[in-house]
This record gives structure tokens, C-alpha cells and sequence, in this order.
């Protein structure tokens, strides 16, 4: 069961993921893999400080925040951005993500 949960969340986060990156990532600087990646932080942040466990966990972290969020696409566009770029890119997204994610979890709390 947990794993067809997973799949569910998965089903919904990729697509939306896929939406948000299409419609704001730019050639010269991706902003929508930065949105998802910061955003499905908060989310996770939020849905473990609200208790979320076992199958709502499996659905909601594993699942949704998973499949919305995409370390493949943030290595590939910070080796892309190259040089200064990628190290701002780099920091500037683990920085809000681990905010983001502080920040759902104290308002969840």
C-alpha cells in the first residue's frame, strides 16, 4: 500500500513540477526549479510538523514533495550556469530550501 501512496504523490507532484519549471525556467537563470525546490521544502517542512506519518507521509513527503521537487534538474542547471553563477544558483537554493523548509515547520508547529 505504501508504495501505490508514493506513486499517487508522485503522480501529482511530477506533472506540477513539470508545469512550474516549463512556464518560469529561463535560459539565463532557472526560477522555476528554484520555486519547486523551495516550495516542496516548505511543504515538507509543513507536513511533518503537522505529524504527518506512515501513509500520509508516504503520500505527502515521499510522494508529492518527491516527485516536485528535482535535485537531477538543479545539478544540470547549476553545471550549465558555470563558473560564479553556479555557486550563487547553489547556494541561494539550498539556503531558502533549508529556510523554506524551517519555516513550514515552525508554522505547522
Amino acid at each position: 500500500m505504501t508504495v501505490l501512496l508514493v506513486a499517487l504523490g508522485a503522480a501529482l507532484g511530477a506533472p506540477l513540477r513539470f508545469a512550474v519549471a516549463s512556464a518560469l525556467d529561463e535560459d539565463r537563470f532557472p526560477w522555476g526549479t528554484l520555486a519547486v525546490n523551495v516550495t516542496g521544502s516548505f511543504l515538507l517542512g509543513l507536513f511533518v510538523a503537522l505529524g504527518a506519518s506512515g501513509g500520509w507521509l508516504a503520500l505527502l513527503g515521499t510522494g508529492f514533495c518527491g516527485g516536485f521537487t528535482t535535485y537531477s534538474a538543479f545539478a544540470v542547471q547549476t553545471h550549465r550556469l558555470g563558473g560564479t553563477r553556479a555557486a550563487a544558483y547553489a547556494g541561494v537554493t539550498v539556503g531558502l530550501a533549508l529556510a523554506a523548509c524551517a519555516l513550514g515547520f515552525v508554522l505547522g508547529a
